[in-house]
């Protein structure tokens, strides 16, 4: 399983650690990835991502899954997060009807 948030692309970085003494040695920077089950309000079921926690804020912040994933850009996101965004367009585009 690769360390790449599902919902905002946040992949590893990589650095250098630097000593007191000025020695540089590779590093790398990991995203703090956390397995969490958001509910979506469209479909009315839960689902479950690997996110990082800044996106979780991100989530909450646009109020909720749905709006999250309609507003973001399907380059970012995860094939299954896809799945899950054309599913919801696809719902609100059939209750609009």
């Amino acid at each position: 399983m690769s360390r790449v948030c599902e919902l905002t692309g946040k992949r590893v970085m990589t650095g250098n650690n630097v000593s007191h003494a000025h020695n540089k040695t590779r590093r790398r920077f990991l995203p703090n990835l956390v397995k969490a089950t958001l509910m979506s309000d469209v479909l009315g079921r839960s689902v479950r991502f690997r996110i990082c926690t800044s996106a979780l804020r991100s989530v909450e912040h646009n109020g909720g899954l749905d709006n999250f994933l309609t507003k973001a850009k399907a380059a970012n996101l995860s094939l299954n997060a896809r799945r899950i965004k054309r599913q919801i367009e696809k719902k609100k585009t059939a209750t609009a009807a």
